[in-house]
């Protein structure tokens, strides 16, 4: 069966993964919006967290790094660097210390070899050129009735989607070394902790959230695909 590009009922599957993305979206924005404006007893900013917490690990020349924007926070293994968001890195918020402990949590898996890290890091390059050519290409071959070129977009968008689920274990794991540094270094309190735990716990649905619409893409391209042969 051969459905019109302008009417398209396999968008349908992806309303589920849809909802959990605004959800998710909305979940971070507010949790961390909420523990933003409770100051954490030691009084550190995320800044300050992140080098002690790199030093710890013996990270000396891992460097924390300023950059504008919001919830922009990262590691980058590339250059070796830690990069926090304002609200993060001058902030002496829960939130912003669950989120530089996470970032550093980052940079201890990068030292210490994580193997699923190591893994998202090699597919980066391939899932990159796949988030970005795979509907093209696989929209130009349902067009022309190429099966090829149907095929190519596919793969390429399996290796997007194999990016999405190797990233969940990299940021779970992260975020439980995070809260154990957070917890045995005593920059945040018994009772503090569980609400960093929040923070982290909303960062990562969204992550989830983005895994869930790859794979329901990914179903979607294959039903097309199998829609066009018949």
């Amino acid at each position: 069966m051969f459905f019109p590009l302008y009417f398209d009922p396999t968008y349908i599957l992806l309303i589920p993964a849809l909802i959990l993305a605004i959800y998710a979206q909305g979940k971070v924005q507010t949790t961390f919006r909420r523990y933003m404006y409770e100051h954490s007893q030691a009084g550190m900013t995320g800044a300050q967290v992140a080098r002690k917490l790199l030093d710890a690990n013996g990270l000396h020349d891992v460097p924390v790094e300023l950059i504008p924007g919001t919830l922009s926070d990262h590691y980058d293994p590339r250059t070796r660097k830690m990069r926090l968001s304002p609200q993060v890195y001058q902030s002496t918020s829960v939130a912003a210390l669950g989120v530089a402990a996470h970032e550093t949590g980052h940079a201890v898996q990068h030292a210490q070899a994580y193997i699923p890290l190591g893994i998202r890091n090699n597919l980066y390059p391939v899932a990159n050129i796949g988030s970005r050519m795979a509907f093209p290409l696989f929209f130009i071959g349902f067009i022309t009735w190429s099966q090829t070129i149907m095929n190519v977009g596919i793969w390429l968008f399996i290796a997007a989607l194999a990016f999405q689920l190797v990233t969940l274990p990299v940021e779970f794991n992260a975020s439980r070394r995070a809260l154990a540094m957070l917890d045995s270094g005593g920059y945040l309190t018994q009772t503090e902790v569980p609400k960093a735990k929040r923070v982290l716990s909303a960062a990562a649905l969204t992550y989830v959230a983005a895994a869930a619409m790859a794979a329901s893409q990914l179903f979607r391209l294959l039903l097309l695909r199998g829609a066009r042969d018949d």
